[in-house]
């Protein structure tokens, strides 16, 4: 197949004719590559609300609990980027099929679990074909889609479902945990793998931009090493706490592996993760704010969750329906930050104003209580965040892999997704440990049996966790300031990715 860059309604001689009209075909193409990130997105979160019914249903304990979530995160977050490489080098097309089926193969497994150790199996196999399908969905996407304004709505879209999914995911699991079993959390996904597989195999092409080049299997060892080394590092000290000696031991080896991994890549005859990626300062400011968005964003979906259930006694589905408003508003500024704000005025000032945004949204969570209600303490507060979140997370993620060749777009667009997963991991964990010491603190000295002191103990943890999400979304503000340049991007026309409709 040719590589020459197709423009919007071109093509070659030897490109097959398409269905309706080249551009007609990159919308479905988004529409399919959106309906398979939204099943990657879902499963971070659907499976939280269905947990004490899986629990109920398989007898685990409390301890074990934990790893339900866990086994997931950790798979997915070590193996991005080689999920990313293998697209690569073995074709979009082929990683994005292989990884759509797998993951509703492995999805249907965990819904027929019959103890925890199968339930937990599938759920990491969920999080590796999540890591070769994620990237590969991105990539897609990022090689689709080359004229400037096209390409800002489809990230609009794409950056939209990867900030609301959590949510979207909270309301999908309360439902289905109503009104069917916890099992559907998981036998969902066959449903939307068949139209996204169906729609993949249509509509997409295998090319392979890095077909001459090799996997990097020292750096593929020790990325995936760091990385897990990592997130186990940061969810360990959820259930250990930060002194113990396993969760600093991990932490301190994943720091070195990843070191170990930079080292290697100025070495390595093929790279597993070019450091040409990283040197433009758009696209590492672009990372750190995907990093920041993921961290904070749990204090939102975590905390608030635990408030709306176990305070204001909603159930499953009405927590889930109670998240809605900032998805709507996440969209909403989704679409004007990339098509509208990001073009006229640059990222430094976009970006920093969203993540502001969020930080008072955030900190005017603070204010909930014991009795406040859901329309005056929480929803004006969800809109206010998901504007700020709604103008940070699309244009960082069309950023970060803006004007990457199109051999390096699947490696790329793995790096957004790691950056995402690994601040998530670090989110729960930091947020966990402080509100948990803040509920200690508040019942020190208190009366511990007492059903309204327990009650307001749990509204400090809630609202300390709040206000350190705000305090990352502020950091993320500066940081954004700092690190961004001045003025609206331009593309380089030499590094433009290549369209192969």
């Amino acid at each position: 197949m040719s590589s020459k860059t197709l423009t919007d309604g071109a093509r070659t001689g030897t490109e097959p004719a398409p269905p309706a009209s080249a551009s007609a075909r990159k919308w479905w193409i988004l529409a399919v590559v959106a309906l398979a990130q939204l099943m990657v997105v879902l499963d971070a979160t659907i499976v939280n609300i269905a947990l004490p019914s899986a629990q109920a249903d398989l007898g685990f304990s409390d301890g074990n609990r934990q790893w339900i979530v866990t086994a997931y995160a950790l798979a997915f977050a070590s193996l991005l980027l080689l999920g990313g490489r293998i697209a690569d080098l073995f074709g979009r097309k082929t990683a994005f099929l292989v990884g759509v089926v797998g993951f509703a193969a492995v999805s249907a497994l965990g819904g027929a679990a019959t103890n925890f150790e199968m339930l937990v199996t599938a759920r990491a196999l969920q999080g590796a074909f999540g890591a070769l399908l994620a990237p590969a969905a991105l990539s897609l996407l990022n090689t689709t889609f080359t004229d400037a304004k096209e390409r800002a709505k489809a990230f609009s879209v794409y950056g939209a479902i990867a900030g609301a999914g959590g949510a979207v995911g909270l309301l999908l699991g309360g439902i289905l945990t109503d009104a069917l079993d916890w099992r559907w959390t998981l036998y969902v996904n066959v449903a939307i793998a068949v139209l996204a597989f169906a729609g993949g195999w249509v509509l997409l092409t295998n090319h392979r931009d890095a077909g001459g080049s090799k996997l990097d299997v020292p750096g593929t060892v020790l990325v995936a090493a760091g990385l897990f080394s990592l997130v186990y590092g940061f969810s360990n000290a959820e259930t250990h706490d930060w002194d113990s000696a396993l969760t600093w031991g991990f932490l301190v080896a994943g720091g070195v592996l990843l070191v170990a991994f930079a080292w290697w890549q100025t070495r390595a005859e093929h790279p597993l993760l070019p450091l040409r990626i990283l040197l433009d300062r758009n696209r590492a400011a672009s990372f750190f704010a995907v990093l920041i968005s993921g961290a904070g964003m749990f204090g939102v979906f975590l905390f608030l969750t635990y408030y709306l259930q176990l305070n204001l006694g909603f159930s499953p589905t009405k927590t889930g329906v109670a998240f809605l408003p900032m998805v709507g508003a996440l969209m909403v500024t989704a679409q004007l930050g990339t098509t509208v704000l990001v073009p006229r005025m640059g990222p430094k000032a976009v970006i920093p104003l969203g993540f502001a945004i969020a930080a008072a949204g955030m900190a005017w969570l603070t204010g909930i209580g014991v009795g406040s209600d859901y329309v005056s303490a929480v929803l004006p507060q969800l809109v206010v965040i998901g504007v700020g979140l709604g103008l940070v997370m699309p244009p960082a993620m069309q950023m970060a892999t803006g004007g990457v060749a199109a051999e390096d777009a699947g490696v790329a667009s793995a790096t957004v997704n790691a950056m995402q997963q690994v601040g998530g991991s670090i989110g729960t964990a930091l947020l966990n440990t402080l509100a948990a010491s803040a509920a200690t603190d508040y019942l020190a000295g208190r009366d511990a049996t007492s059903k309204l002191v327990q009650a307001q103990a749990t509204i400090e943890s809630y609202t300390t966790a709040f206000w350190w999400s705000a305090g990352l979304f502020a950091a993320g503000a500066v940081i954004a300031f700092l690190l961004f340049r001045r003025g609206v991007p331009q593309q380089d026309a030499d590094a433009a990715p290549v369209v192969h409709m």
